[in-house]
């Protein structure tokens, strides 16, 4: 899967940060740009590792490839 991944700068706290605008809410930051990459990297790792959380009985689960 591939994902637009925004990497930018920030002078004032002299970090670099990661946010993907179609993943809300999963973003990161780092001293380098690497690290931040790394660190985004392992969040979307997270975001999307399969959960034990039971499904509601009301809910449908799918298929779908992305």
């Amino acid at each position: 899967m591939k994902l637009r991944v925004v990497v930018e700068y920030d002078k004032e706290v002299n970090s670099w940060a990661v946010y993907c605008p179609e993943l809300p809410g999963i973003n990161s930051c780092g001293t380098t740009e690497i690290e931040a990459l790394d660190n985004f990297r392992e969040a979307a790792d997270l975001f999307f590792e399969p959960s034990d959380i039971p499904v509601p009985s009301e809910s449908k689960v799918l298929d779908m490839v992305v």
